[in-house]
């Protein structure tokens, strides 16, 4: 498990081995990541921090020994200030406010594939090159670090080969269901399901949409989108996304 100088190490903790070994084929597939370590158990995490020293832990809750959230606590009352990305099934709103609290970097139900993951470790590679000169950072370096979605107008942002114009109406689409497939989007807007699948990873990576797995019958599980802004009716040519 070794990777260039510069690399990002991560250690991976989770109880159930096949899991663990998913998440470490998703890190290693992003680059500039390498997983130094795997834990089964919360000591083994605590044990591994101190001797492996990893940028960040991919740390799940439900552990045979101690929860994830008693691990965080510990690392931060020892005065470590390692970064944690809680990789759990637990949705209670007592175990996302604790993780929060305990200086998370991230929070990641699962079951989710690797765009997700991916997009939450750019984000911590992000947050600590922000961080990495001598110099006092600036603003947006500052709002990197904690997350702020502070990002130029979609009319200016949008990856090539996107409209503002069908992106307003995508994300109006999001404000108005409580959930939506890339199928039933790109039956709303009048796009292919392709189109709309492509506008809502943006928004998803933008931090202006969330994503579930929805697992039925046999085949792939479905990617289902919600609206993550507060406000419903800004248009995203007006926003920040």
């Amino acid at each position: 498990m070794t990777g260039p100088a510069d690399a990002i190490t991560v250690l991976v903790v989770d109880d159930d081995f096949m899991v663990a070994r998913i998440h470490t084929q998703f890190v290693e597939r992003t680059d500039g990541f390498v997983v130094v370590g795997v834990a089964s158990s919360g000591q083994a995490a605590l044990d591994d921090v101190v001797r492996l020293r990893p940028d960040l832990v991919l740390l799940d809750v439900h552990l045979p020994d101690m929860t994830g959230i008693d691990v965080l606590r510990r690392l931060r009352a020892a005065g470590d200030d390692v970064g944690v990305l809680v990789v759990t099934a637990a949705r209670e709103a007592d175990t996302v406010r604790a993780a929060a609290s305990g200086g998370a970097v991230h929070y990641l139900v699962k079951p989710f594939d690797y765009e997700d993951l991916r997009v939450r470790l750019e984000s911590f590679r992000a947050a600590r090159k922000a961080l990495s000169g001598g110099a006092a950072p600036g603003q947006q370096d500052i709002d990197a670090v904690f997350g702020a979605a502070v990002v130029p107008p979609a009319t200016t942002s949008l990856p090539k080969g996107l409209s503002p114009e069908t992106a307003d109406a995508v994300l109006a689409s999001l404000g108005d269901a409580a959930e939506l497939s890339a199928a039933e989007c790109a039956d709303r807007v009048g796009i292919s399901r392709v189109s709309a699948r492509r506008y809502l990873e943006h928004f998803v990576t933008r931090g202006a949409a969330s994503v579930r797995l929805q697992y039925g019958g046999a085949g792939r599980p479905e990617r289902r989108y919600r609206r993550a802004l507060p406000d419903r009716h800004t248009p995203v040519s007006d926003s920040r996304w």
